[in-house]
């Protein structure tokens, strides 16, 4: 915090006098791209501030002139997951004409990403909020979570309305299925399970779906 305090003072000082001091000596996407592998392996909790400048491979007074503390590097860090690695949910309910077809394609794609062996498996979001005793933390990865089953939900009741779903279909129940599907296949996924095994298990969550 001395440290942060600090440079402030030089960099407040700096504009009136000369520019700003060296730039930094090290890559910052480089750096977030290794603090989201980190927090995606082993979650928010037990990634501490020293592992976090040993991946990254900068010094923590970089890390808070650059990110601002933990939780701030954490809140940029999903963000930058739901860019890079978690948009496959969004593109399949905006470009999919149907709530079964975009859910279909979540899931299918869900299994594909979850066990990609070029990162950690399964979802940041749902893995960083396990043994989590950061409100703040957890409040905000559940409010990512259940964005994304509203957003499903709202794509079921527009089918219902159109005529595409039966009108009794539960959209709630409905939707929270998927979301427990999609979590689930993140839990399997860090356990093991393959990207075959999950893509039959999406087979058969949608074999529950109604027809008209």
């Amino acid at each position: 915090m001395h440290s942060m305090v600090s440079n402030e003072t030089e960099a407040k000082a700096g504009r009136t006098t000369k520019p700003r001091g060296r730039p930094r000596s090290f890559d910052r996407e480089t750096a977030l791209e290794k603090a989201i592998l980190a927090f995606w392996e082993h979650g928010y909790e037990a990634t501490s501030v020293s592992d976090l400048t040993r991946v990254m491979d900068i010094g923590a007074p970089s890390l808070y002139a650059a990110f601002g503390d933990k939780q701030s590097l954490f809140e940029e860090v999903v963000r930058e997951y739901g860019v890079r690695y978690g948009s496959f949910a969004d593109r399949a309910l905006a470009e999919e004409i149907t709530a079964r077809a975009a859910v279909a394609r979540m899931l299918r794609e869900a299994a594909a990403e979850y066990t990609d062996p070029a990162h950690p498996q399964g979802c940041l979001v749902v893995h960083a909020a396990t043994n989590c005793s950061t409100p703040e933390v957890e409040e905000s990865l559940r409010g990512r979570r259940n964005a994304n089953i509203a957003a499903i939900r709202s794509r079921i009741d527009a089918d219902v309305a159109a005529g595409t779903l039966p009108a009794g279909t539960d959209s709630a129940a409905l939707a929270r299925h998927a979301g427990a599907m999609i979590q689930g296949m993140s839990q399997q996924a860090r356990d093991g399970a393959s990207r075959e095994e999950l893509e039959a298990l999406a087979e058969i969550a949608m074999a529950i779906w109604p027809r008209t």
